[in-house]
């Protein structure tokens, strides 16, 4: 996520906002707030409307709303929901209230922390431990407090207080701000530091074209280890974050299309086709770059994609 175009992130376009999704529409898609769930959420409107004549409806909303309306009734459609990420959710929706079937898509992602290089060579940072060590903090010090800033996503991400977590197990909460803002704000930063050859710490993940447009560096940290991974859904009781800890890397996240089981006798062969859309990790990439860095129309983007990519989209439909 980082040139001159990359400081629209989630550009315009990309999180304009979609109109209120009307309830004549046949299907409704959910469009949380990063490019390549916006690509894919374009594209399975362009490809149902296409090939099944129906009238479909796209509504923005965080991972949770994008959950309560899939349970509700008022949206049908999750195009990229992240696990574990998500995992809080998809306890109560899935496997609870069973009111929402997950379907993988092929596509995984890495989640992490990352440095420029510059920044790697400056500060000799090749670990997120050393991110507790008060003098390593103050190389990320922006406004003269005496910490370090980092940012750690967007509010509504499923990664979001995970990544609190993360920084409360590792001991850097105390020595660094944890800053929570839009993504297109953060890579603007990101972009900005860059380019003037400060130091900056920060939230990356795959699918994403940021390694390709930076030269970054992830930073070191023990292997994933289910027995140190204990993650208490957010709640506003307090606690949550003191009975977590995840003081180990992410595991490898498995991306899935949800949708809401009533979908199934309503427009089943909309539920079929969800269960046939397969976009791997590459794709998701190119298509994240195509919005992002591009700077392209996300409805125009989609529209093209369809039409270059019929043979795979009439696979959808089979």
């Amino acid at each position: 996520m980082f040139s001159n175009k990359l400081m629209t992130l989630c550009c315009a376009a990309a999180l304009m906002s979609h109109a209120p999704a009307a309830m004549a529409a046949d299907v409704v898609i959910g469009v949380p707030n990063w490019p390549s769930v916006q690509a894919t959420a374009h594209i399975l409107k362009v490809a149902v409307e296409d090939r099944l004549d129906l009238e479909v409806a796209l509504q923005d909303g965080s991972n949770t709303a994008v959950f309560e309306g899939m349970d509700a009734g008022t949206i049908h459609v999750h195009p990229e929901a992240w696990m574990p990420n998500l995992d809080h959710l998809r306890r109560q929706y899935v496997d609870g209230k069973k009111s929402i079937k997950l379907k993988p898509h092929a596509a995984e992602g890495t989640q992490a922390m990352c440095v420029s290089k510059g920044t790697a060579d400056r500060t000799g940072i090749t670990d997120i431990k050393q991110l507790r060590d008060p003098d390593m903090a103050k190389h990320f010090d922006t406004d003269g407090d005496g910490k370090g800033e980092v940012w750690i996503g967007a509010d509504g991400w499923g990664s979001t207080p995970i990544e609190q977590i993360r920084a409360r197990s590792y001991g850097y909460d105390k020595t660094m701000d944890l800053k929570v803002m839009e993504e297109a704000a953060a890579l603007a930063d990101v972009e900005a530091a860059i380019k003037a050859d400060r130091d900056i710490v920060f939230f990356c993940y795959t699918p994403h074209h940021m390694f390709v447009s930076h030269d970054l560096v992830v930073l070191d940290e023990p292997a994933y280890d289910a027995s140190q991974w204990v993650i208490v859904p957010p709640s506003p009781t307090p606690g949550w974050l003191e009975k977590s800890t995840a003081g180990v890397a992410w595991d490898t996240a498995s991306l899935n299309i949800g949708y809401a089981a009533t979908l199934e006798a309503d427009q089943p062969e909309v539920a079929a086709m969800l269960g046939r859309v397969s976009l791997d990790t590459d794709t998701l990439s190119a298509m994240t770059y195509a919005l992002a860095v591009e700077n392209q129309d996300p409805a125009e983007f989609a529209k093209a994609w369809v039409e270059e990519n019929a043979d795979t989209v009439d696979g959808w439909f089979q």
